[in-house]
């Protein structure tokens, strides 16, 4: 699909369906609406009475304008009210429009959208991100998709001629989100750790970066001994992947991005029983699809910052070789775990994550995971939890959110919530009490950080969605990529 700008006005512009963003309780047809209706009969108003059509956020009607003219259809799409807009509110209008244009086999889509704060080039970027999300369709293990042939093939924004650059933005953080949003959804017996470092070799390859995997004897050396101990009953070997990509002049600053990369869970020899959505867990490498997605974004954008994108990627399985419940594991900085719960593995694999971009000597790091169905509890599946013991680092994520639209909640480090961490025959346990769940996952993670600016993101629920929800779902969200681009560019 191609976004591209028009400088035609409103009634000279000639495709298959207009769309027509209104404010709620505001919905009047005036200058060139007014003209626009009238050239069609007042066909406008009658459907907005008829359907009773407010312009509430995200609602749409259409209509048919006629035949033999050079436009076919009218959609009138919804920004809800003056005083909430921003501009998630054209991003998920323009998903809106998008989803209806494609069910009424549009191939050309124009798109007649108010700015946000005056300001052309965000409204733009949000705009051409909205539309396009929606439109993304996973057809690669279909052998015969029913909606092969409905594909707006043409998006033209009228009103943002001389924003081609933040259009091109678009598309490469569209393209990182596409690439996270397939590594999810891919099942485990496509996407292995060893997929995952074919993947970041092509980013690699494709943008120039440096790339660095590291096998199961280097890890070994390092004295990665959290991470190896979920690897030990996988039949495929475990990957640890570095890419690093490097402005061409000094960096204003230095950071790194760690995703979760679990390419299957079975929960280990605490395996994961009936209800427990073992069918899912696919998924639980969300945090290094992120990571990727992000890397290959960040590669085509090219920031002057440095980024270090790290994930430790392996399966959780069953065999002779599996790490038993009650086992001391060493992580590389010398720590001891008694894993008393084998179904927390994530964040033994980033234990080792963690210390490895704590000896780069960077200004921060920012790890992403599917970590907790306590997370879930506490904030649902649209709102990742954000844990940091840093208030700046937390601003500058929760302004990045803002950006994106991709939801955040800041929760509390309550460090004597240790205590239920605690082991008597090693420095910690893995899992703590039931109650706090999150927060405690997290309060282990800052063990394996001591000199730097650390933020850690719990997305296990908004990673996935069972539903269509804005420009999401159903299915894999590439959640955390555009949020991770926003924090680095800021």
């Amino acid at each position: 699909m191609a976004i591209q700008l028009s400088d035609k006005p409103l009634l000279e512009w000639a495709g298959d369906s207009l769309a027509i963003a209104l404010f709620e309780d505001a919905v009047e047809l005036t200058g060139e609406l007014a003209s626009l209706d009238e050239r069609f009969a007042g066909i406008l108003k009658e459907i907005i009475a008829e359907e009773e059509f407010t312009g509430k956020a995200n609602t749409t009607v259409f209509t048919r304008v006629g035949t033999g003219n050079s436009l076919k259809k009218i959609i009138l799409v919804g920004l809800g009210k003056t005083e909430a807009f921003k501009t998630e509110s054209l991003r998920r209008a323009a998903a809106a429009v998008g989803r209806v244009a494609k069910k009424q086999k549009s191939k050309v889509l124009g798109l007649s959208f108010p700015l946000w704060n005056n300001d052309p080039t965000t409204s733009a970027q949000a705009i051409a991100e909205g539309v396009q999300l929606a439109l993304y369709q996973d057809n690669r293990f279909k052998s015969d998709p029913e909606d092969k042939d409905s594909t707006v093939e043409t998006v033209e924004l009228l009103g943002f001629t001389g924003q081609e650059a933040v259009i091109n933005r678009a598309n490469q953080i569209v393209s990182g989100v596409i690439l996270a949003r397939q590594l999810v959804a891919a099942p485990a017996n496509s996407v292995t750790p060893i997929t995952m470092a074919e993947t970041a070799q092509q980013i690699a390859t494709d943008h120039g970066l440096q790339l660095q995997i590291l096998e199961r004897e280097e890890c070994e050396k390092l004295g990665m001994g959290a991470f190896l101990g979920v690897a030990l009953a996988s039949d495929l070997p475990p990957k640890f992947i570095h890419i690093t990509y490097k402005p061409e002049g000094a960096p204003k600053r230095r950071v790194a991005i760690i995703g979760k990369g679990l390419t299957f869970d079975s929960g280990g020899l605490n395996i994961k029983g009936a209800g427990s959505g073992i069918e899912t867990m696919k998924t639980d490498m969300g945090g290094a699809a992120a990571t990727l997605g992000a890397a290959k974004a960040i590669a085509q954008i090219k920031p002057d910052v440095e980024v270090h994108f790290i994930s430790a990627v392996t399966e959780n399985m069953i065999s002779g070789k599996a790490m038993h419940p009650g086992d001391i594991l060493t992580a590389s900085n010398g720590k001891t775990i008694e894993v008393n719960n084998t179904d927390a593995e994530g964040r033994l694999t980033l234990a080792d994550a963690l210390v490895y971009a704590d000896k780069l000597g960077l200004d921060a790091i920012v790890d992403v995971a599917t970590l907790t169905g306590a997370n879930i509890t506490a904030l649902g599946e649209d709102i990742a939890g954000l844990y940091t013991p840093d208030d700046a680092l937390a601003t500058q994520l929760e302004q990045a959110s803002s950006e994106s639209g991709e939801k955040l909640w800041r929760m509390p480090m309550e460090e004597k919530y240790f205590e239920g961490l605690k082991s008597g025959i090693a420095d910690m346990k893995n899992t703590g009490p039931r109650a706090g769940g999150a927060i405690t996952a997290a309060l282990f993670l800052k063990e394996f950080v001591k000199d730097t600016q650390w933020a850690h993101l719990d997305i296990a629920g908004p990673v996935w969605s069972d539903k269509e929800n804005g420009y999401n779902g159903p299915g894999a969200t590439g959640y955390g990529v555009r949020l991770l681009v926003n924090w680095v560019l800021s």
